[in-house]
């Protein structure tokens, strides 16, 4: 932030002499009172770890003693310091987070796999009466999603939905403090186990990310006890990022493709140094995850969470890549459509006043309703036979990845009884109405589902959808190829597994806008032979569904109104030829450095604004520097506060006293004088406590009163910028760089806002607001000059621009002359006499 440097304080003797310390744009203040703030501040935070001084002497002093115990506690303290130094280094940290995630995300899916079997139990032993199954299957899930949201909502209501759009929005630099907070990950993880065991067509994945951003926030913080490197908040930010890729892979167990994501849905701006760091932390953690499965004996060896067996000699014949192609066009258009009809229902929902009112009272009614919608749609016996609606989300993933192929068999007996794939039959109907309709009806309800005030993400019921949908892709070809696929005389069946592997791959990357989808599906099913059809499939998807709406986690970014800059995707290349000069607000508000205590009082009661320029004057419009809002109003609490007030209200009871002692200059009694000292001291206290009530508590100002007339005097007194910290290097742009090079600029550093100035003077600001209503197409605001795209490209001629050139150079030697006679507040130095006089 503008403004915020590092103290440096050198010690310069031991004499008890006055020491001053020079921060960037900080200057002059006593060590006497840097060290009475200091030693306030540590005695509320409480005792500290000794510092390393102290450690270094309690060392010397254990070096100098002979005794006989001296060497071993020599060696003590060294291996202590040792240890301390090794628990502060990255590696170790790694795996604390990967093994700390890994262990969190085993017992969620134990805490939801109970949930899900009291579900199937109560269902299953009350197969005599339909009624009261159906009342359990609707309760139960009810129950669940109404202590989720009630738990969430009171806790933390931070922690509702994915999290991912707010890890992105402080991944670029915006502060929000309360999503990264112990409570937080509380409610998440509860929240989150409660909502999934209730069976909703909610997702894991997502939520997950937030809650290992949660723990490496929490683990820094634990950290920082051992190194003050966990301290840094740039750095904490770079390990937020490593967390992400830590969320995925404890889900899936794919580390390579955790990471992969982490970079294209989180971060714009990716350090390569966080390379080996994510790397590292996410093998942890999908090393750790499938061991405790092991552990746990739910896997024999550690292998893929959906281990498939496809084909690998013959992986696919070129046939058959124009239907991987469709498949990937029409996962395009389905995860646009998602992505559009999840932003219609939120905002149906908040246009509709009537609708949000009554839902604001009753917060906890549209989550029961949704609920209770959702399982009587889902109910086995009704329409859930049509849907296969007994089995979970996992348990329908593994099914539909099955290589056996369900339409060439055509009756239902010829199924394995043993199956799970049992579910997909039906008597009256074959595998493609339960497949459509299962595609059709979980598409709107996962969308829906989505919108309750409960943690849920959307990758996982995605990712089921499109697998349904390859599946039917798949059985359909097999209809049409009954007898496979020739190839030098032997017969290759088509295999639907492999088409739902890529539909799955296709539509989670169209609705996150991501590839590593691809990558996920291949650590994920074990199996990497079909790489070029899920590839082909996924570039496909994301190219259609960009090129028609934003990506899921950018939609909920623009629905909660974060503070977050959109890409220069598709459609954006005229942008490129727009410049700053076209979007800039030229009506800045701004200080000079001779400005009084009015104009800053003026400043904060106009504007709203996080900083502010510093100019050298209105006429010369020269940028010094910035200064922040909270610093303008404690030069005006300084000025205007108690300390001055009561030193005004001292000063003129000594001058009342001096004039009052010296109106009796010739009694001669002496009991006279003590009489009328005591007196005057009497009403003395009476007025400074009359005084100090009119002065110093909150009250309305009286035209022409002494207090009213007192704050007028010190507010047109001359602002005194030493004791201000000033960022005499803000971020500056001229006025022809180009749209393109401003985001890229914007995006790298995190800005808020960014100066725009021609030789030095102050001729404009573009703020993260302009810069996103250009790249949305909506530049034409109120205090934004507005121009054509090619309004920058001027058509002057080769003696005009030497002219112009010639005139900016004779510009810039004035403004560098002036600029050697104009200096900023300088610190304070003591002369030779007052040394000498010392």
């Amino acid at each position: 932030m503008y403004g915020r440097y590092t103290q440096e304080l050198v010690l310069l003797s031991l004499n008890p002499v006055c020491v001053f310390f020079q921060m960037y744009g900080r200057y002059t203040q006593e060590l006497g009172a840097y060290a009475k703030e200091e030693a306030a501040r540590l005695r509320e935070e409480g005792v500290r770890r000794p510092s390393v001084t102290e450690r270094s002497r309690s060392l010397e002093l254990l070096e100098n003693d002979k005794g006989c115990c001296a060497k071993c506690r020599i060696c003590t303290v060294r291996c202590q310091k040792f240890l301390i130094s090794c628990v502060g280094e990255d590696w170790i940290f790694l795996i604390l987070l990967g093994l700390f995630m890994a262990l969190l995300s085993w017992l969620v899916d134990f805490g939801i796999g109970i949930c899900l079997q009291s579900q199937k139990w109560m269902y299953v032993n009350l197969e005599s009466n339909v009624f009261l199954q159906y009342l359990a299957w609707v309760t139960y899930p009810v129950v669940l999603i109404t202590f989720s949201a009630g738990f969430t909502q009171l806790l933390a209501p931070q922690a509702v939905g994915s999290g991912i759009p707010e890890i992105k929005t402080i991944l670029r630099g915006v502060v929000l403090k309360e999503c990264l907070t112990f409570k937080t990950f509380v409610a998440k993880v509860i929240g989150l186990t409660s909502a999934l065991g209730s069976g909703m067509p909610l997702g894991k994945e997502s939520p997950f990310v937030h809650i290992a951003s949660l723990g490496a926030a929490l683990l820094c913080k634990f950290m920082s006890l051992f190194g003050g490197i966990y301290e840094n908040e740039s750095r904490n930010i770079e390990l937020l990022s490593v967390a992400c890729a830590v969320g995925v892979s404890c889900v899936f167990a794919a580390p390579i493709g955790g990471l992969l994501f982490s970079i294209e849905a989180m971060s714009t701006f990716f350090t390569v140094r966080n390379y080996w760091r994510g790397f590292f932390a996410a093998t942890v953690t999908a090393f750790m995850y499938r061991v405790l499965a092991v552990w746990n004996r739910d896997e024999v060896t550690i292998t893929a969470l959906l281990p498939t067996n496809f084909r690998q000699d013959f992986p696919f014949d070129l046939q058959e890549l124009p239907a991987f192609a469709v498949l990937g066009i029409a996962s395009g258009l389905g995860g646009a459509l998602f992505v559009c009809l999840n932003r219609q229902i939120v905002q149906l929902i908040r246009n509709q006043k009537t609708i949000k009112k009554f839902l604001m009272k009753k917060r906890l009614l549209y989550p029961a309703l949704v609920t209770l919608l959702v399982s009587t749609l889902t109910f086995p016996p009704g329409f859930g036979q049509f849907m296969a609606a007994k089995l979970t989300q996992m348990e329908s993933l593994e099914t539909l990845l099955d290589n056996q192929t369900w339409s060439k068999q055509g009756i239902p007996e010829e199924f394995d009884s043993n199956s799970l794939s049992q579910a997909w039959k039906h008597p009256q109907v074959n595998v493609f109405v339960t497949l459509t309709l299962f595609v059709v009806m979980k598409f709107w309800m996962s969308a829906l589902a989505m919108t309750m005030p409960v943690p849920c993400g959307a990758f996982m019921p995605v990712f089921v959808i499109g697998a349904a949908f390859g599946r039917l892709v798949g059985e359909s070809m097999a209809a049409w190829f009954p007898d496979g696929v020739h190839s030098d005389g032997t017969i290759y069946p088509i295999e639907p597994g492999v088409y739902a592997a890529v539909g799955a791959a296709a539509l989670s990357g169209a609705v996150t806008h991501t590839v590593s989808t691809a990558v996920v599906v291949f650590e994920l099913t074990g199996q990497i032979s079909h790489i070029l059809p899920v590839m082909i499939a996924v570039i496909l998807a994301n190219a259609v569904a960009q090129s028609l709406q934003p990506s899921l986690y950018d939609s909920l970014i623009m629905i909660k109104k974060l503070p977050y800059l959109p890409e220069l995707g598709w459609g954006h290349h005229e942008k490129y030829n727009i410049c700053v000069e076209d979007i800039m607000i030229r009506d800045v508000m701004y200080i000079t450095l001779n400005c009084c205590y009015r104009d800053l009082h003026d400043v904060l009661l106009t504007g709203h604004l996080k900083t502010l320029a510093l100019l050298e004057s209105s006429e010369s419009m020269i940028l010094l520097g910035s200064i922040e809002r909270a610093q303008i109003q404690a030069l005006l609490s300084l000025q205007l506060g108690r300390p001055r007030r009561l030193k005004y209200l001292r000063d003129r009871a000594t001058a009342e006293k001096r004039l009052s002692v010296g109106s009796h200059p010739g009694s001669e009694d002496g009991s006279t004088m003590v009489n009328q000292e005591v007196h005057f001291q009497v009403n003395k206290v009476k007025v400074q406590i009359h005084l100090y009530k009119m002065w110093c508590l909150p009250s309305v100002l009286k035209p022409g009163s002494m207090k009213e007339e007192w704050e007028e005097n010190q507010l047109d007194e001359q602002v005194n910028f030493d004791n201000c910290m000033i960022d005499p290097a803000p971020i500056q742009l001229v006025e022809s760089t180009s749209l393109h090079k401003t985001h890229t600029i914007f995006s790298l550093l995190g800005l808020d806002h960014a100066y725009v100035t021609s030789i030095g003077r102050l001729i404009g600001v573009v703020s993260l607001k302009e810069l996103q209503k250009a790249i949305e197409g909506s530049v034409a605001v109120k205090g934004v000059n507005v121009r054509p795209p090619l309004a920058s490209f001027r058509d002057s001629g080769t003696s005009g621009t030497i002219m112009n050139n010639e005139n900016k150079a004779r510009d810039l030697h004035k403004l560098w002359n002036r600029r050697k006679l104009m200096s900023l507040p300088q610190e304070h130095r003591a002369s030779d006499s007052d040394e000498k006089s010392k």
